[in-house]
């Protein structure tokens, strides 16, 4: 039996999200948005079962992170979506919402907090905590023990210097 999954949003970064999730097994069953008459964003609520769960795929990152809040207020089920070829340290967590995309590393002891982005082969280092709805974006680095604060966007090809935001802050 395929794990069921249905995709808030239908532009260009949901169509990647569904990508992956496709190749991880998943059975994509809607794709929500406004633009469609027949399925709206506010109709995820018909889909609420034991056996479904839910990803928002939007670049916006506030609007991202609500979607995770209403989803989850309602009984929702969030997903986790990793590529295959990413890597995940063993120590590290990742928590639901999070969308981690292909040839992305998070490494040692990092944490991922809620409905983040961590982009295609963006790097996270050692003994970071990326706060809730961020977007670490194409080929982006955050060097060891930076505290990447709620919401932030992290540009493609950025490099976030060691301790340049220290953990402990």
């Amino acid at each position: 039996m395929s794990k069921k999954l249905v995709i808030l949003g239908a532009g260009g970064y949901a169509n990647t999200v569904k990508d992956v999730s496709e190749q991880l097994g998943y059975d994509v069953i809607a794709m929500l948005d406004d633009r469609f008459a027949d399925r709206t964003l506010d109709s995820f609520t018909k889909y609420i079962a034991d056996d479904t769960e839910f990803i928002p795929a939007f670049g916006n990152n506030e609007f991202r992170l609500s979607w995770c809040d209403k989803i989850t207020r309602a009984d929702g089920r969030l997903a986790t979506v990793v590529h295959p070829t990413a890597y995940v340290s063993p120590t590290a967590s990742v928590e639901k919402g999070v969308v981690v995309l292909p040839k992305a590393v998070i490494n040692t002891d990092v944490t991922v907090k809620r409905g983040c982005i961590i982009n295609l082969g963006a790097i996270v280092d050692h003994g970071c905590v990326i706060e809730q709805g961020c977007h670490i974006c194409l080929g982006a680095i955050v060097k060891g023990e930076n505290r990447i604060a709620a919401l932030s966007k992290i540009e493609a090809g950025e490099v976030v210097q060691l301790r340049q935001y220290p953990v402990n802050k």
